[in-house]
C-alpha cells in the first residue's frame, strides 16, 4: 500500500515537473521573440525621436520669429467644445504591468474630463484596453486593433488628419493621449499628454484649467529666419506635420515599452519556472530516498526475524 501511494505521488511530481518544463520552454521562446522585436522597435523609436525633436525646434523657432501670426492648432479656446482621450494599449497580454499602468493613468484622466464636463470621445487602441473599458461599462466610441508591432505612419496619419479636422472645425478643443513613454531601456513611464492644442515655447497660458496641462514644444533657440514665400504658409505646413509626428512617436514609444515589459515578464517567468523545476526535482528525490530507506529497513527487519 505504501509503495502504491509513493508511486502515485512520484507520478504526480514527475507529471507536474514536465508541465513546468514545457511552460519554461514557451516563456523562454517568448522572451527571445520580445528581445528581437524590442531591438527593432527601439531603432525606429530612436530615429523618430530625432526627427520629432528637430521639427519641434523648427516650429518653436518659426513661431518665435513670426510675430503676430496665429494658427488654429495653436489656439487655446476659452469656450471648450469637447475633447478626445486616446488610450494606447496592447492587443496581447503577458507583458507584466504594462497595460495596467497605462489604464490607471487613462482612467484618472477619463474621470477628470467627465467631472469638468468636457468629455467628448473615448478612443482605445489595443484589445486589452477595449476590454477593460467595456468591463467597466464605458464602451469606447472607437476601438483600434490593427496597430501591431510595426506601426506605420500612414496608419497613424489617418487618425491625425481626423483629429486636426475636428479641432480646426471646432468640434473638439483638446486631444489627450494616454500611453507609455519610452525614456530608456530601463525606464518607461505611463503618462497622459495633451497633443492638441499645440503650444510652442511660451504659448501656454493660465486662462483655464486646460492650459496648465498643455505640454510646450522644445524651447526655441536664438536662430533668425527669412521666410519665403511667407511665414504663414510655412506654419500652415509644418504645424500639422509636427502634430502628426508627435502622435506617431506616442505609438512607437508604446510599442517599445510593450516589448520591454514582455521581455522582463517572460524572463521572470522563465526564472521562476526553473526554480520550481529544481524544487520539484528535490521533492521527488527526497520522497524516493525516503521510500528506498523504508524498503531497506523492512528487508533488514525481515532478514533478522528469519534468523
Amino acid at each position: 500500500f505504501r509503495t502504491e501511494r509513493f508511486m502515485a505521488k512520484a507520478r504526480a511530481i514527475v507529471k507536474r515537473r514536465k508541465a513546468v518544463q514545457n511552460i519554461r520552454k514557451i516563456t523562454h521562446t517568448m522572451e527571445l521573440i520580445a528581445t528581437a522585436r524590442f531591438k527593432k522597435a527601439m531603432d525606429r523609436a530612436s530615429q523618430a525621436a530625432a526627427y520629432t525633436r528637430k521639427i519641434s525646434e523648427l516650429v518653436a523657432d518659426v513661431s518665435a520669429n513670426a510675430a503676430g501670426l496665429s494658427h488654429p492648432l495653436l489656439t487655446v479656446r476659452d469656450q471648450p467644445a469637447g475633447s478626445v482621450l486616446l488610450v494606447i494599449c496592447s492587443n496581447r497580454g503577458l507583458c507584466g504591468g504594462y497595460n495596467a499602468n497605462v489604464l490607471r493613468h487613462a482612467s484618472r484622466r477619463f474621470e477628470e474630463l467627465k467631472t469638468i464636463g468636457k468629455f467628448h470621445n473615448l478612443e482605445v487602441a489595443g484589445k486589452r484596453g477595449i476590454n477593460f473599458f467595456r468591463f467597466r461599462g464605458q464602451t469606447p466610441q472607437e476601438g483600434y486593433t490593427h496597430f501591431e508591432d510595426k506601426v506605420r505612419f500612414d496608419e497613424v496619419n489617418v487618425l491625425a488628419d481626423r483629429y486636426i479636422q475636428w479641432y480646426v472645425s471646432g468640434k473638439i478643443d483638446r486631444l489627450d493621449v494616454a500611453y507609455t513613454k519610452f525614456l530608456s531601456a530601463s525606464r518607461q513611464v505611463g503618462t497622459v499628454e495633451t497633443l492638441l492644442p499645440l503650444a510652442p515655447s511660451g504659448a501656454a497660458t493660465a486662462k483655464d484649467d486646460r492650459s496648465a496641462s498643455v505640454k510646450p514644444l522644445i524651447a526655441s533657440t536664438a536662430a533668425q529666419y527669412e521666410f519665403l514665400p511667407d511665414a504663414a504658409g510655412i506654419l500652415a505646413e509644418i504645424l500639422p506635420m509636427s502634430f502628426k509626428v508627435r502622435l506617431f512617436k506616442c505609438f512607437l514609444d508604446a510599442v517599445v515599452s510593450e516589448q520591454i515589459s514582455r521581455m522582463v515578464a517572460m524572463k521572470g517567468a522563465t526564472e521562476n519556472a526553473g526554480n520550481m523545476i529544481r524544487s520539484l526535482t528535490m521533492l521527488y528525490n527526497r520522497a524516493r530516498q525516503a521510500q528506498i530507506t523504508k524498503e531497506i529497513a523492512e528487508i533488514v527487519g525481515g532478514a533478522e526475524a528469519i534468523k
